[in-house]
């Protein structure tokens, strides 16, 4: 019997989808029945959320654990915070939490590691650029991450805030974020908000591309099952 997974979500609802999605064509790749983990989803406000993040750590940190709990209420045995960004507080919110959190960040360093990857770009919104989380858990395994410099920060930030999270996905707006990517010399590049996959895949540049929505699935499938 598979733990039931919790999934923290609506931030935003584009990834949170895919998020659900992953989760059962995974387990089914792997084991080949229905037996798929049970799952609960707490969608969040998204400009609720987002105001908080930019405005206020506490009252940040308190609507996040509002969801988390949610989840524990509806019987969550381990919670994925369904995107990058509040894995800045990662560390506040899991020490408050009931049941067992997995990390986006950790479980991406430890697959950049596994990869031998030296120096990477971190692309995401402009709050998870400028936050220290994945500089911190990369370096841990002697990882150097670089982020795009202010101007360009803002053209993705705006790219993922005006287009990704309400499903607009504009062929202009992938070349320039490929231009950004073969800008730096890197020999990867992390997809640190949950909503570039959705727009950028492996095959689209040499770089090796860390799809952080596939890989934090892939963790919680590993603990749900273990």
């Amino acid at each position: 019997m598979s733990k039931r997974i919790g999934i923290l979500g609506g931030i935003s609802h584009e990834s949170t989808a895919k998020y659900y999605t992953l989760l059962h064509e995974k387990y089914h790749a792997r084991l080949g029945d229905y037996h798929y983990p049970e799952a609960v989803v707490f969608s969040l406000d998204f400009q609720r959320f987002t105001d908080h993040e930019n405005t206020d750590r506490n009252a940040y940190i308190e609507y996040i654990m509002h969801g988390v709990k949610g989840l524990e209420n509806a019987g969550a045995e381990l919670v994925v915070m369904a995107a990058n960004s509040p894995h800045a507080v990662y560390r506040e919110v899991s020490e408050a939490a009931g049941v067992p959190m997995i990390s986006i960040a950790d479980a991406t360093a430890e697959k950049v590691a596994e990869l031998g990857l030296e120096r990477v770009l971190l692309l995401g919104i402009k709050f998870t650029m400028q936050s220290t989380f994945y500089h911190e858990k990369l370096g841990e395994h002697g990882v150097a991450v670089v982020t795009p410099d202010e101007g360009e920060q803002d053209e993705i930030n705006r790219i993922i805030f005006d287009e990704l999270v309400i499903g607009v996905h504009r062929e202009e707006s992938k070349k320039r974020l490929l231009e950004i990517m073969g800008g730096y010399p890197v020999d990867g590049v992390v997809l640190g908000c949950t909503e570039l996959p959705l727009i950028i895949g492996e095959g689209d540049t040499g770089l090796a591309v860390l799809d952080t929505v596939d890989i934090h699935v892939e963790a919680a499938l590993d603990y749900a099952l273990s």
